[in-house]
């Protein structure tokens, strides 16, 4: 990894949707062909030999490595083997992680996966035990952290612009199904969870309602949150909702000298100084295609994520991340069984 010129060799596990008679580009517009997002970016990038796809599916699989110009594979040990890959991406069913990323750690090969880590904490546990046995590089890819909005908050909020944090909201809500009664809670706020921690710091204890009312689990949720340094918060998520509605994402958060707001993760971002009608925002400009485009956010982890394997560093987002993701998760799960307040364990 020394050698900054070398081209790191990445292999895919995750076909993604199906191609489409259009071609790749109409699967890059749904959450649902993620995957085609990791192999647009590994086969555009200069620095990157995409050497290879697997899949269950061998004819889909060798569609989607001829459409990217790599090599297909069925079997991950046999894709290890022959192309010893730099890296290893996983884009797989959300209940579908743990098998596949616990062979590829036990195989020693730095990987990158895709949220939810797990939706179980004992599965959780023997990947990130197996991962720090053998030294492995073990990224997660929370990609709303690199959105511009998001980095304009960080930065107001570690530059001390905000002052002292005193609440914090998150609401995201869209389309979803799965046969998991807390898909929503798990799969998707998961993002909630690490954006609210990474701009406010550690939540300490949470307060839960949910409701299964139109069926296919509990698919709507509100959390109050308590973090460690004294704010409050609330989450609301949902999969009774739809991502085509506009300001479907908001974040608030408001401190003693200002407040910043984050419309559409990648839309816009707000600050106003306490007191002060006139404040600041940030919006995409004419020609800004690149920022404004929520898939683009990958595209900048990415970028600090290749840098820091590399340099031998740790990644910017460990896997680790996933796993305080879930437990929160759990905590709320039990808030809402007992009728109580839960602390997060730490």
């Amino acid at each position: 990894m020394n050698n900054a010129d070398k081209k790191l060799r990445v292999a895919l596990i995750g076909t993604g949707g199906a191609v489409s008679s259009r071609g790749r580009s109409e699967g890059f517009q749904s959450a649902g062909s993620w995957g085609l997002q990791h192999a647009r970016i590994w086969e555009g990038r200069p620095d990157v030999d995409f050497c290879a796809i697997v899949g269950r599916n061998a004819a889909r699989t060798e569609e989607k490595a001829a459409l990217f110009g790599t090599k297909g594979y069925t079997r991950i040990a046999d894709m290890l083997e022959k192309e010893t890959p730099d890296l290893v991406s996983m884009c797989l069913p959300n209940q579908g992680h743990f098998d596949a990323t616990l062979e590829v750690i036990r195989a020693g090969f730095p990987l990158l996966v895709e949220k939810p880590l797990v939706f179980s904490l004992k599965e959780a546990d023997i990947l990130l035990n197996e991962a720090a046995k053998r030294n492995v590089f073990f990224a997660i890819n929370f990609n709303h952290r690199f959105a511009k909005p998001v980095q304009l908050a960080h930065v107001a909020i570690q530059g001390g612009r905000l002052g002292e944090l005193s609440f914090a909201t998150w609401r995201f809500g869209g389309e979803g199904s799965s046969d998991h009664p807390h898909a929503n809670l798990i799969e998707t706020q998961c993002h909630g969870f690490d954006m609210l921690e990474y701009l406010c710091g550690p939540i300490e204890s949470v307060m839960a309602e949910m409701t299964d009312m139109t069926g296919g689990g509990y698919r709507t949720l509100s959390l109050a949150l308590r973090f460690e340094n004294g704010a409050v918060g609330s989450l609301v998520g949902s999969y009774d909702s739809s991502y085509a509605y506009p300001d479907t994402h908001r974040i608030e958060i408001n401190g003693s000298l200002g407040r910043c707001v984050i419309q559409d993760t990648v839309k816009k971002y707000t600050f106003h100084a306490a007191g002060n009608e006139v404040g600041e925002s940030w919006e995409a400009g004419y020609f800004n295609d690149v920022d404004r485009d929520f898939h683009r956010t990958f595209d900048y982890h990415v970028d600090a994520l290749l840098q820091a394997l590399r340099n031998g560093e740790a990644p910017p987002v460990h896997a680790s991340a996933g796993y305080r993701a879930l437990l929160i998760a759990e905590a709320a799960i039990q808030s809402y069984e007992l009728g109580r307040r839960v602390r997060v364990e730490k």
